[in-house]
């Protein structure tokens, strides 16, 4: 257990926990069944012990809804054993819920690398929206028929995706940088009736003319359904392009004039409605099209937001992300809380990273949604982001998409000055939501995930299914029971089998996440240890490739990146581990430092987890979203023959890892060059 804790202290404990909105629901409770819940950690053990702590959370976060639920119904069964039917009776709107606000303050402030800044109103928001939705309705948009958008991060898709949701349509996007193969691996699964696109976009200075990329997409779809095409105006200089030849396509400007004056109606639908199609990385084949629910995505999102981060009405949520991650569907929430939404569209080393910090300050943001590998990138840089400005408004930061490793984790603590609460979270497309994550209630410390998220029956099991988490000892992340933001299916999948193959098979009925996680016994504090299906396996000795790279951010000033995965072939007996590094500008990998990343692992770890070969690599392979791609590069170096999908963001460095299948040849040969 040492090993996994010993850097675990207190980084930050909350001066007034009393009056957190995680601390305000603990006292709902205790008042409406006479309890006497003293923490979170009695909040937690409570709502997944009692299915009612849902209806005490729709009290909570004052869901809006023409019909509300039944304190005798919570769940029926549903299409599929594993997953129940929740809230039957209630009658909601999704989009009501996060346009509840109607007056002059900024909902949204939408902003770009160009240095454009844009602010909207909720009244404008909500007249967007009306104008938007009429125009869908009157070109044919009904209930469960697709919307898809291949767009920036601007006010166009929010637009767009409430408007879809007032209506009772299923919405789904991408980001503008998918290839033409990953769009079509997605959108031809599902078969939309209306697409909408930018056409000309700006990242990292670079002007990308996306017409092609449209025709290409447009064309294959022709015969899958797709009705019309709608054309966004350029990202660049605000003018609309339209495309002459393309059947059925016409610009944003022209499908609104279409709208009549008729009122904004918020169509009152299912909880289980489907509202939303996220996706899964793919990176190995064609993506899951994971559907999901209009009223389990809204109370969970809402939750995470208000309870979780502690966002307040009227303050500021910034959210790094393209449409394509689930986190821009999670931020959407933000609107729901009454707080302002700040959208930003391009690369935030562009022109420069101090310009990005920059902003963060002056727009006065209060919980910034970001991940590990941006905070590595402002730490390798150098850069002091305290010098740049007072960040007095930043009083959360909440990060996700890695393992946050506690070197990092206490740079960053200190870095927006030491009062900032600093959330580590891990959750998944899957069920868009946190499975663990923080509250403003508990202490935080070094490297720790602070708690289970509220209603997930999170355990770590052993691979016999026994919940080990006592023991301080590494296992798979579960959920035992259900939760509203389950998958209600995949698409096309009709009788489950694939949705049951991907959660439920190896412990049957428990949802298993395919994370490797650990549970500090005191603190109670969680550890990602890494994906499951990537767990090194040395000898018989199972960690995570996270432990790897927490002692390697010691060398953060000489690497950029690196890269740990577990090579068995064919005919190999025992599991090797490789170390990839990619080295930063102006730094070369010696034998010498070699050696001193091999001390310090050992010193810091054990003899076992060393790697068997260290080798410099060109380029570490990532995710559209910004997430490392370990088991790709395990299987290539293992033997397997893949292709990779359109979600791999730069799929030409998985070509660089073939080579290591003959693993003591190129060993042999970078001694010969010694």
């Amino acid at each position: 257990m040492a090993s996994y804790f010993s850097q675990s202290k207190v980084l930050w404990t909350p001066r007034t926990p009393g009056f957190t909105n995680a601390d305000l629901l603990r006292r709902l409770v205790n008042r409406k069944y006479g309890l006497d819940l003293q923490d979170y950690h009695a909040l937690h053990k409570y709502s997944v012990e009692h299915k009612e702590f849902w209806l005490d959370l729709w009290e909570f976060l004052g869901i809006i809804s023409s019909v509300s639920p039944r304190q005798d119904r919570i769940t029926s069964p549903g299409k599929f054993k594993e997953i129940p039917v929740w809230f039957p009776d209630a009658r909601l709107n999704y989009a009501e819920n996060l346009l509840w606000r109607s007056d002059d303050a900024v909902a949204i402030t939408a902003t770009a690398e160009t240095g454009s800044i844009e602010h909207y109103t909720f009244k404008q928001l909500r007249e967007m929206v009306r104008k938007m939705a009429s125009a869908l309705k009157l070109s044919g948009l009904q209930l469960l028929a697709g919307t898809l958008a291949i767009v920036a991060n601007s006010i166009h898709p929010v637009v767009i995706a409430l408007a879809v949701a007032s209506i009772g349509g299923i919405f789904s996007s991408t980001a503008t940088d998918m290839g033409v193969h990953g769009i079509l691996d997605r959108y031809r699964q599902i078969q939309p009736k209306f697409i909408f696109s930018d056409t000309e976009v700006s990242y990292s200075g670079k002007h990308i003319d996306l017409t092609d990329k449209i025709r290409q997409v447009v064309g294959d779809l022709d015969g899958y359904g797709l009705q019309q095409i709608i054309l966004l105006p350029s990202r660049i200089t605000g003018t609309e392009i339209g495309l002459q030849g393309l059947k059925n396509s016409l610009t944003l400007s022209n499908f609104l004039r279409t709208a009549d004056d008729s009122p904004l109606r918020f169509e009152q639908l299912p909880f289980s409605q489907p509202l939303f199609i996220l996706y899964s990385s793919g990176t190995t084949g064609k993506p899951k099209c994971i559907v999901h629910s209009a009223g389990g995505v809204l109370m969970q999102t809402k939750k995470d937001i208000q309870v979780g981060f502690d966002l307040c009405m009227n303050e500021t949520y910034f959210q790094y992300t393209t449409t394509g991650w689930m986190m821009w569907t999670f931020m959407l929430s933000g609107l729901a809380t009454g707080a302002r939404l700040l959208l930003y569209d391009g690369s935030p080393f562009f022109p420069d990273l101090k310009t990005y910090l920059k902003l963060i300050d002056r727009q006065n943001v209060t919980l910034l949604g970001t991940s590990p590998r941006f905070l590595a990138e402002v730490q390798g840089q150098g850069t002091s982001p305290l010098e740049l400005g007072q960040f007095n408004a930043l009083k959360t930061i909440a990060c996700t998409g890695a393992v946050l490793t506690p070197p990092l984790f206490e740079w960053a603590q200190y870095a927006f000055g030491g009062n900032i609460h600093l959330i580590s979270t891990s959750g998944g497309t899957d069920v868009c939501t946190a499975f663990v994550s923080g509250t403003a209630t508990l202490p935080v410390y070094a490297g720790e995930i602070q708690c289970k998220g509220l209603g997930q029956s999170v355990e770590v099991f052993d691979p016999n299914g026994n919940n080990i988490e006592h023991m301080g000892q590494p296992g798979e992340l579960v959920c035992t029971k259900p939760h509203p933001s389950l998958p209600l299916f995949f698409w096309g999948d009709d009788t489950g089998e694939k949705l049951r193959d991907a959660y439920f098979s190896t412990y049957p009925g428990i949802w298993r996440q395919g994370d490797f996680m650990v549970v500090n016994p005191q603190t109670k504090g969680i550890l990602i240890l890494g994906r499951s299906d990537g767990v090194l396996n040395p000898s018989g000795v199972r960690f995570g490739s996270g432990e790897i790279y927490t002692v390697l951010e010691k060398f953060s000033s000489v690497f950029d990146d690196t890269l740990c995965v577990g090579q068995r072939r064919a005919q190999d007996q025992d599991e090797r581990v490789l170390l990839f590094v990619k080295m930063r500008d102006g730094q070369r990998f010696t034998p010498k430092l070699e050696e001193q990343v091999r001390n310090t692992i050992r010193t810091a770890l054990s003899a076992r987890h060393v790697p068997a070969y260290i080798f410099e690599i060109g380029e570490i392979p990532y995710t559209v979203n910004g997430k490392k791609i370990e088991i790709a590069v395990k299987q290539i170096v293992s033997g397997s023959n893949l292709q990779p999908s359109g979600t791999v963001a730069n799929p030409e460095s998985l070509k660089l890892y073939y080579k290591f299948r003959d693993i003591e040849a190129v060993a042999n040969a970078v001694k010969a060059k010694l």
